[in-house]
C-alpha cells in the first residue's frame, strides 16, 4: 500500500479543520434561523417554533464541534438535520440531486458524509474534551 510519509501526523489537524468548516456552515445557518425566524419559516414551509428549534440545534451543534465537546452527539444531530433537509428537497419540493442553480440535495449529502467522518473518528484529539485513545 502506498502512503505519504508523515501525512497521518496531521490527521488531528485535518479533523479540526473539518469540524470548524462544518461548524461555520451550521452556525451561520442556525443564526439566520434565529435572527429572522418568521421569514425563514415561510421560506422553508415550517412553523416558526420548529424554525427556532432548528436554528438552536444548528448553533448548539456548531458550538459543540468548534470546541470539541460532545462532538459525536453533535455530528449525529447534524446528520439528522441534513436527512430532514434531504427529505424536504426530494419529497416535498421534488428537487433532483443537482437541482436547479445549485439547489439540489448534493450539498446536504456532503454534510452528511462530513458529519459521518466526525462521528466515526470522534473529531480528532484537538478538543476541549477529546475522545479517549484506544
Amino acid at each position: 500500500m502506498f502512503s505519504i510519509p508523515g501525512a497521518t501526523h496531521y490527521a488531528d489537524w485535518s479533523l479540526l479543520l473539518l469540524r470548524l468548516m462544518v461548524a461555520l456552515v451550521f452556525g451561520t445557518s442556525g443564526f439566520s434561523h434565529l435572527k429572522s425566524p418568521r421569514q425563514r419559516a415561510e421560506s422553508l414551509g415550517m412553523s416558526v417554533g420548529f424554525t427556532v428549534f432548528l436554528g438552536a440545534a444548528e448553533v448548539a451543534g456548531a458550538l459543540s464541534l468548534t470546541f470539541g465537546v460532545l462532538t459525536q452527539w453533535a455530528a449525529m444531530g447534524l446528520i439528522v438535520i441534513m436527512f430532514g433537509a434531504i427529505y424536504m428537497k426530494v419529497v416535498k419540493w421534488k428537487t433532483g440531486f443537482w437541482g436547479e442553480k445549485a439547489s439540489g440535495w448534493h450539498y446536504e449529502l456532503l454534510f452528511v458524509v462530513m458529519n459521518l467522518t466526525i462521528l466515526c473518528t470522534g473529531g480528532g484529539r484537538i478538543a476541549l474534551l477529546p475522545m479517549p485513545s484506544n
